[in-house]
């Protein structure tokens, strides 16, 4: 369930886990000033997953962010389409779906299946299960996508987060995971509270008209980087 990101949140813990830095083709900004606006964003935790990378998180995780917990983790591109991977400690060299969960289960990650009806080719159920999390909310995803994402994690009994899936500082912060009663960021209690489904969704108003900028914008970036 999304609720409306103007409500009172009485918690201590807000995280976004999906985040891109300049080591993924298509964003700009780098980690340094993705942990700074974060905090100013009243981010307690976040995860950079840039595109087949952890090398955002690794210096993400290098600088001194006050307070401001990272999470270090990556977004591959499978053979049926997107999975993310989050507290990582090394790169994921497979491609392939069931490999990329091998990969991740083997750091003692865990499997995190991004904007789930924004692939090319669709999982089996089969698949689908092996994922431990569903993102029930991507800012630069339909509202429509978003519904049937969420039905779908409602379906298979998966507990979901959302991410920001930000490439550009605008969109930082849009939507936000909240933890209750968790006086004390505790990454060990974090992911047992994000597995058990005691996250609430929040989201601002994002107009379809900032989430095609930033998708053309990132097809930009991304082409003027390959020229260089």
């Amino acid at each position: 369930m999304v609720e409306n990101f103007n409500k009172e949140i009485n918690s201590d813990i807000s995280f976004d886990f999906h985040i891109h830095s300049c080591y993924s083709a298509d964003s700009l900004s780098s980690p340094e000033s993705i942990t700074k606006l974060a905090k100013k964003k009243g981010l307690n935790a976040i995860a950079i997953t840039d595109h087949n990378t952890i090398k955002g998180g690794l210096k993400a995780k290098s600088i001194d962010t006050d307070g401001l917990n990272v999470v270090i983790g990556a977004e591959i591109n499978t053979d049926f389409g997107d999975l993310i991977g989050i507290f990582l400690n090394s790169e994921i060299a497979s491609r392939d779906f069931g490999g990329v969960v091998d990969e991740i289960r083997d750091q003692d990650g865990l499997v995190v299946l991004p904007h789930p009806y924004r692939r090319k080719r669709f999982p089996s159920n089969e698949l689908l299960k092996c994922v431990d999390v569903f993102e029930g909310l991507n800012a630069r995803t339909s509202k429509e996508l978003n519904s049937n994402a969420e039905k779908l994690a409602i379906n298979l009994k998966k507990p979901m987060i959302c991410g920001s899936d930000a490439h550009f500082p605008f969109e930082l912060g849009v939507v936000r995971n909240v933890i209750r009663d968790m006086p004390v960021y505790e990454e060990d209690e974090l992911r047992k509270k994000i597995l058990r489904g005691d996250v609430r969704m929040y989201a601002k108003s994002c107009p379809s008209l900032m989430r095609k900028t930033s998708v053309v914008l990132g097809f930009a970036v991304k082409k003027l980087k390959t020229q260089k």
